[in-house]
């Protein structure tokens, strides 16, 4: 990755301020000043994004604000193209901090004006982030860096069972036939699924989103703490796949939960429960690994696809989809 800086103006009588790049062997810098906001280590989030960056620098963007000649504060964030059928690319943030020694020097907005210049130059038109609502001091900042409410929802459920809800198998089905028990197959992601994750894309969007699924795929084998994404097939023919991740680190979070990223079905197989009999499977493996939570984001007006997932047990989270122009 490029260590290519760009000055920060800073007063007469001060010493220079940059911004750079951030490169791996910045890895316990970052840390610490993470631990000092966060309050604990998120050591493994930022190791793993930080290799991803060397391995796809196009995808990922990570800076560091240098004053003194030591980095003082950081940013990151990465490029999104497809997921949940997006159609254009949009950048988003993910964590920024700058230790207490530097706060006040104007850092944090030297980190968000660069991180607008890079992601503008890889053809992002808009910014997008979450805060958990009751996180004052992060929505203050936001607000005052031109952040305001998106028109995305970012939804959550329990991994266990909730109130009314029962197993597959525990009821009597009506008319509609239960297709999970004998011809529905789910097995998890493998490094050959690409053409599986894009073809079925391609069915649903009309689009080609290969680069971005190759992306995810590269996330969902090496980057998540726990493997837990999953493709569907019916008589032995790709049907659907969950791109889910457990790790922490993203927005501020320090403890596991499991994020989806993608959810499709093959319009061939629609109606016969592929996608709630990948979601069952997918809360039943993460139930096992004790994570409590499971979140994901998408538009407000997703109509049948926020039916689907409220079917499922999905509600509002608390926390809130945050989003500016670029």
């Amino acid at each position: 990755m490029s260590r290519s800086a760009q000055s920060v103006p800073s007063p007469a009588g001060e010493t220079p301020k940059t911004v750079r790049a951030l490169a791996p062997d910045d890895l316990a810098r970052v840390v610490e000043i993470d631990r000092g906001a966060a309050g604990a280590s998120r050591r493994g989030f930022f190791e793993k994004r930080l290799a991803a960056a060397e391995r796809a620098p196009k995808a990922y963007i990570g800076l560091g604000f240098i004053e003194n000649g030591r980095i003082e504060g950081f940013v990151m964030a990465q490029m999104l193209d497809g997921e949940f059928g997006g159609r254009e690319p949009v950048a988003v943030l993910d964590a920024i901090a700058v230790s207490p020694d530097s706060r006040g020097h104007g850092g944090a907005h030297a980190l968000m004006t660069a991180l607008e210049q890079v992601a503008r130059r890889r053809g992002a038109r808009e910014l997008r982030t979450q805060t958990l609502w009751s996180d004052q001091p992060l929505a203050r900042f936001l607000s005052a860096a031109g952040f305001a409410l998106g028109h995305r929802l970012v939804l959550e459920r329990p991994c266990g069972m909730i109130a009314g809800e029962v197993a597959t198998g525990e009821t009597e089905q009506d008319e509609t036939k239960d297709y999970s028990r004998d011809r529905i197959a789910i097995r998890s992601l493998t490094k050959d699924d690409l053409h599986v994750l894009a073809g079925v894309d391609r069915r649903v969007t009309g689009e080609d989103h290969a680069r971005y699924y190759e992306r995810k795929l590269d996330e969902a084998l090496r980057l998540s703490g726990v493997r837990v994404s999953l493709v569907a097939q019916y008589r032995d023919t790709p049907a659907g796949f969950i791109m889910a991740r457990v790790d922490y680190g993203e927005f501020g979070e320090t403890s596991a939960e499991a994020v989806m990223d993608t959810l499709a079905v093959d319009p061939e197989f629609a109606g016969r429960q592929v996608g709630a009999t990948m979601m069952r499977q997918l809360l039943a493996n993460l139930q096992t690994l004790r994570v409590e939570r499971i979140r994901t984001e998408l538009a407000w007006d997703r109509f049948e696809l926020l039916a689907f997932l409220k079917s499922l047990g999905f509600r509002p989270s608390q926390r809130l989809s945050l989003t500016r122009a670029l």
